[in-house]
Order: C-alpha cells, then structure tokens, then sequence
C-alpha cells in the first residue's frame, strides 16, 4: 500500500453522514435511530421513532442496539451524532450520523413528539 492510500485509510471516516430524506429511506427499510442527546434536550421534541440513548452511555454500552441493523445517530446540530456513529462503526455497526441534526430533522418538517 502507498502513502497516500495509508492516509487515505488513516483519514477516512468509518461512518457516512446523511441527509435527513436519507434517513428516512434508511429507517423505512429497518434501520434503528438513536438520539445521542441529553436528557433535558430529548424532553424538548424527538422524532418518535428514535430511541435515546445519550452519547455518554454509548461510550460504555451500545445499549441493546442490534447489528443486523443499520444505525442512524442525531443529535442537536450533527456534532455528538458523528462522534456515536464512529464509535458505533469502531464496534462493527453500519453506522450513519445525521448532517444537521434536530435542527434538520425540523426544519425538514419531519414530525416531533
């Protein structure tokens, strides 16, 4: 392997980041969402499909989440869901982070409960 494909591979993101129309394609075929935000922000609106489980207690427990699935991980602006999605894709996860996050997500008029 040369230099530039070792850099490559040093400096490729184990995850993809997606739209939200993206997410929703992947979470009509079975994928599971997670919001990775904390307590008080997930009391402030989430999309109903998404489990929370706060990136903290990701870093020590993936939480029930399966493997056979895809996870798609949101949080307020994209930040937090892309340090879970490379932490999920660390543990062998087909893993995704949302670009923008819940600012998206609503701004795509995507419903919040």
């Amino acid at each position: 392997m040369g230099l530039i494909d070792s850099l490559k591979q040093a400096f490729s993101k184990p995850y993809k980041t997606i739209s939200v129309a993206q997410a929703k394609e992947l979470l009509g075929s079975g994928a599971t969402l997670i919001d990775v935000r904390s307590a008080q922000e997930w009391r402030t609106g989430r999309a109903p499909q998404a489990k929370h489980v706060p990136l903290d207690r990701l870093q020590t427990s993936t939480a029930g989440i399966q493997k056979a699935r895809p996870v798609i991980a949101l949080c307020a602006s994209g930040v937090r869901s892309a340090s879970a999605a490379r932490l999920l894709a660390a543990k062998g996860y087909d893993a995704y982070s949302v670009r923008g996050g819940m600012a998206a997500w609503r701004q795509a008029g995507e419903p919040v409960r």
